[in-house]
């Protein structure tokens, strides 16, 4: 069975990391790749909608980051002066929620990249987004292990597939 969870989890890495280089692989060897695409009236209002798309989502990205900040510090801050004797479980579970904020808001700047490069995109646009959707990617997948790794070790006894 642990043989079978590592295999799983080398193909959740493998499988993203090998459609990223064969994307980049085939825009390599395309030389015939137009990347001066005759732009046209509905193209130029496309690019500004999607422009403010992307906007939106990155303001929603830090609302969410910043969300869980905020939250994160006035729940440490309350459990600190509490007389509690639970301030090393809780100081972990501020950690846990602060670390599930940052991964739904690197989704949100994910989406934010793919929605800027959706419209006419020239061959360097897919590198630069395959560079930054493969660097969050790997960036979210670490955080997402390390958070299942201590709410499975430190709280065995809550179920945290359920939203609080």
């Amino acid at each position: 069975m642990k043989r079978e969870s590592s295999r799983d989890s080398l193909g959740t890495i493998l499988l993203p990391l090998g459609l990223i280089f064969g994307l980049v692989l085939l825009l390599s060897l395309n030389g015939q790749y137009n990347e001066a695409a005759s732009k046209g009236v509905l193209e130029s209002w496309l690019k500004v909608i999607v422009g403010y798309l992307a906007a939106g989502t990155e303001i929603a990205a830090a609302m969410v980051i910043g969300l869980a900040v905020i939250r994160g510090i006035a729940v440490y801050l309350s459990q600190l002066f509490s007389r509690s004797k639970q301030h090393i479980d809780s100081t972990e579970l501020v950690r846990l929620q602060l670390g599930r904020g940052l991964a739904l808001g690197l989704e949100f700047t994910v989406a934010s990249d793919i929605l800027r490069t959706a419209v006419a995109p020239t061959r360097q646009d897919i590198l630069n987004l395959g560079a930054i959707v493969l660097l969050r990617t790997l960036l979210n997948y670490f955080l997402e292990r390390e958070i299942r790794q201590v709410e499975q070790s430190r709280f065995p006894e809550r179920d945290f597939a359920t939203k609080e």
